[in-house]
């Protein structure tokens, strides 16, 4: 009986996912998120590239009968008889993780039976590129991809993206992995991706022997013009920025629909604690210590940066046994009260391309749930050095070992997930601290100007959601 059900409930899902996959057409691309280079889909793929090898693969001998079990778990389980049909399935990777994502492809499809039917074809296309690949033509592009969370909307809105809602699948999402990276994963009440990472986020590096102290902005600041040293944190990029306004307890999310269409913007920058952030930050740029970047490998002379995991290697090797990394530092606001640096957190995601054929609809399905299971992101840390996003794997001793990883899980507790924003959302965060960069707007800037430019960024902001 319990097989008739589970039967039926397959033909059900799999014959609104063919409808869904028979009407998808490629949307109209929206221009690339000017700085998004800078705004962690980018960061973390370029980072990630440089941590650790591909040739590190030894882990995935151990990946059995469990992983395959644990991967046809949680309600997913298709019937013994089903027909996957066959064919060619093509994957996009980071360039970091492709051979690894290869071999686990194939001892996926062989422990299904299945290598006489389809051959698994892994393409190193890096998240940024995939998301700008599949908006762009999504009949030509690949059948599963990897990307960061923030395009999610974008490829939801270019049919790009199968849904999961509804498959049983979603429910495996919900109960395997944290609760921002679940929620990432999905576009107003529906999920449309598989979270393969919970590691995009930014903290504090420093040098042992130039900061002591590294809880403090103002501490931090002063042990680095002590030392001649230089302080990065980059103030002009709509993903670092928030830090100081979060910090101060601010808002700023946009709405979507469920077909990724931006319906109202939550901000409350123009407030006496927008205020205090954006005072904040012009303190930090008139520091002679300051330097605006995140790029560890552009960074020269360095006392501390603010960046992310993707770091970790290059400044290991700068700092050698002085090599240090924390959660961003309190820093005490002009209304003299103390506050924590907040921020984005940010996370990989795993999507599938809707099919036509259902039999290859479900075993895409299953292979992506297969790449995002416990063993599956332990061997991506054991080789890269990725965040897994997945419970289990969190608690792995060599996971809360990992010192960067450590600093970004505490961090992470004074973050928000980033969500979606718009295109112009970027370039105007870039344009708001240029200002203040250039010396346009300086500390003998008086408050009732200050708050005219909050008021202008707002207003702008509330204007991209209509």
């Amino acid at each position: 009986m319990k097989k008739k059900v589970l039967a039926a409930l397959l033909v059900m899902s799999m014959t609104a996912a063919m409808m869904a996959g028979c009407g998808s057409e490629p949307g109209s691309s929206s221009s690339d998120q000017g700085g998004q280079e800078s705004q962690g889909s980018q960061d973390n793929q370029g980072g990630q590239e440089s941590q650790g090898s591909q040739d590190n693969q030894g882990g995935q001998e151990s990946q059995g009968s469990q992983d395959n079990q644990e991967s046809q778990g949680g309600g997913t389980e298709a019937p013994a008889d089903f027909d996957y049909g066959s064919g060619n399935i093509t994957i996009w990777a980071a360039d970091a993780v492709t051979g690894l994502t290869q071999e686990m492809a194939e001892k996926f499809i062989a422990d299904k039976g299945l290598s006489d039917k389809y051959t698994v074809t892994v393409e190193s296309v890096g998240e940024n590129d995939a998301s700008s690949n599949m908006i762009t033509d999504v009949a030509g592009g690949a059948d599963i991809f990897g990307f960061a969370q923030d395009q999610i909307s974008r490829l939801v809105s270019a049919g790009a993206l199968q849904q999961i809602t509804g498959t049983g699948f979603d429910t495996w999402i919900a109960e395997q992995n944290d609760g921002g990276a679940a929620g990432a994963a999905m576009v107003g009440s529906n999920t449309y991706a598989f979270p393969m990472t919970s590691d995009n986020g930014y903290f504090l590096y420093y040098d042992k022997s130039v900061v002591t102290d590294p809880t403090t902005l103002e501490g931090v600041t002063a042990a680095c013009e002590a030392a001649g040293k230089n302080f990065y944190f980059e103030v002009n990029s709509g993903w670092y920025q928030p830090a100081f306004f979060f910090g101060t307890d601010c808002q700023l999310t946009y709405d979507t629909d469920d077909s990724g269409n931006f319906t109202q913007c939550n901000i409350d920058y123009s407030s006496d604690k927008g205020l205090v952030a954006l005072k904040e930050m012009i303190d930090l740029v008139s520091s002679p210590s300051f330097q605006n970047g995140s790029s560890a490998d552009n960074a020269t002379n360095v006392g501390a940066i603010v960046t992310g995991t993707w770091s970790a290697t290059s400044l290991q090797t700068m700092f050698g046994d002085n090599y240090a990394c924390v959660k961003l530092p309190t820093f005490t606001g002009s209304d003299g009260n103390e506050y924590q640096l907040g921020g984005f957190g940010g996370f990989k995601l795993l999507g599938v391309k809707p099919q036509t054929e259902a039999g290859k609809l479900r075993l895409c399905l299953e292979l992506a749930q297969y790449l995002t299971n416990t063993e599956s992101q332990l061997a991506r840390f054991e080789s890269n050095e990725w965040g897994p996003s997945n419970l289990t794997a969190q608690t792995s001793e060599a996971v809360q070992a990992n010192p960067a990883l450590a600093a970004l899980a505490t961090q992470l507790n004074f973050t928000i997930p980033q969500g979606n924003y718009p295109d112009a959302y970027w370039s105007r965060a870039t344009s708001l601290a240029d200002d203040i960069i250039s010396g346009n707007i300086t500390k003998d800037t008086s408050d009732d100007d200050l708050k005219k430019i909050l008021e202008q960024f707002q207003n702008d902001c509330i204007s991209y959601a209509k």
